[in-house]
């Protein structure tokens, strides 16, 4: 069972059809009685950085989230992979997570939001086994993930090359939406399906 965890933003519905879609079962919900009974937990996100950031705090799933990290792999999408980092300038300097290291910013050339199919290279993590290199995948986006070198897994070319994919122990976070993004993101999601946790994975 995956948990999607529902804090009141995110393209939900779509992310636990693609799941049901490979053949695995998702449940939607803020209830952490019900997120302990999942092996594995998705952290969507559609919107505000800030905004996102506040319902998970009032909800108690930021807590929650970071705890289960220790022995549960954990994918954030979009928005959800942002919330992973330590920061975003978005509408001034909030906190995020702190799980990997690292800031959202604000793109400054091009059409923002940055919307549309891009190819991701350098992908160098289980989460893209099967994947040719330079596949292209879904993106809306107006900020993206600046991190450090050891914690990228992938990246993509939008006037600037950025973090399209990052991790660190049983954190995971794509920027692209693997829902959207036909035979590929599913692949991603089925690669996701099937991972271990990381022993020691709390970071």
């Amino acid at each position: 069972m995956i948990g999607i965890l529902d804090y009141g933003m995110g393209n939900v519905r779509s992310v636990q059809k693609a799941i049901e879609f490979l053949g695995g079962q998702a449940v939607i919900t803020s209830d952490m009685g019900a997120l302990d009974k999942c092996e594995r937990l998705i952290l969507p996100g559609v919107g505000s950085f800030a905004a996102g950031m506040e319902n998970l705090q009032r909800s108690g799933l930021d807590a929650y989230t970071k705890a289960r990290l220790k022995n549960t792999p954990v994918l954030g999408i979009c928005l959800g992979m942002q919330f992973l980092l330590s920061e975003s300038e978005e509408e001034g300097v909030h906190a995020g997570l702190g799980v990997i290291p690292g800031r959202a910013v604000r793109f400054t050339q091009g059409k923002i939001p940055h919307m549309g199919w891009n190819g991701v290279e350098g992908m160098r993590s289980p989460l893209f086994e099967g994947i040719a290199e330079g596949t292209q995948f879904y993106f809306v986006h107006s900020y993206y993930a600046q991190a450090g070198d050891k914690d990228v897994i992938g990246t993509t070319e939008y006037y600037c090359r950025f973090a399209s994919a990052i991790a660190r122990g049983n954190a995971y976070g794509v920027q692209f939406h693997p829902e959207k993004s036909g035979a590929a993101g599913l692949q991603v999601l089925r690669n996701f399906m099937r991972l271990n946790a990381a022993k020691g994975g709390a970071v």
